[in-house]
């Protein structure tokens, strides 16, 4: 439950509870209170301010912490681990695992994936195999890496947490 405050209505003191999620234009005015992981609900936010994700539906199953490639399915926005192998570049991360045919709920990359595993504090990191990182670039002029995708996905924080960075996949 939201904390409450006390105001004058009608010329008395009323207690009155701080709202944790707006309806819209009804609750302007009104006293907002952080939800109960501390945070603001996006219902609180501007229009166009939110969470900077994507929910699609997996082609595959996901593990906290993958990597995902956002496409078409027949029209239909589907997601699958990225791969630097067959062309599938990498959109953001997904921060718990999720069965296939299940909806998964895709960070954006410009956030910090902290469900990585094994990474150098520090070290950058580039797109992988099966939603994974690298920690070396891709080398443009050996022929084994023709057509495979090349993206930076940016800098270890601490030995779990990745800053990322949006960059264009470079296919070579």
């Amino acid at each position: 439950m939201a904390q409450s405050f006390l105001a004058r209505v009608g010329g008395r003191l009323k207690q009155i509870a701080a709202i944790v999620t707006s309806a819209g234009a009804g609750d302007a005015g009104k006293i907002v209170a952080l939800d109960g992981s501390g945070k603001l609900d996006t219902s609180l936010l501007p229009s166009g301010i939110g969470a900077n994700q994507v929910v699609a539906v997996t082609s595959e199953a996901l593990s906290a912490g993958d990597y995902v490639n956002l496409f078409s399915d027949t029209g239909t926005l589907k997601a699958r681990k990225a791969d630097n192998s067959n062309g599938r570049a990498a959109f953001g991360y997904v921060e718990a695992a999720v069965s296939s045919a299940a909806n998964a709920t895709v960070k954006r990359l410009n956030t910090v994936n902290s469900h990585q595993t094994g990474l150098t504090e520090g070290a950058e990191y580039w797109l992988g195999t099966a939603g994974g990182v690298i920690s070396t670039p891709l080398d443009a002029a050996d022929v084994a890496n023709a057509n495979k995708v090349c993206q930076y996905l940016g800098i270890a924080k601490s030995a779990t947490e990745m800053v990322t960075v949006e960059e264009a996949p470079v296919v070579l």
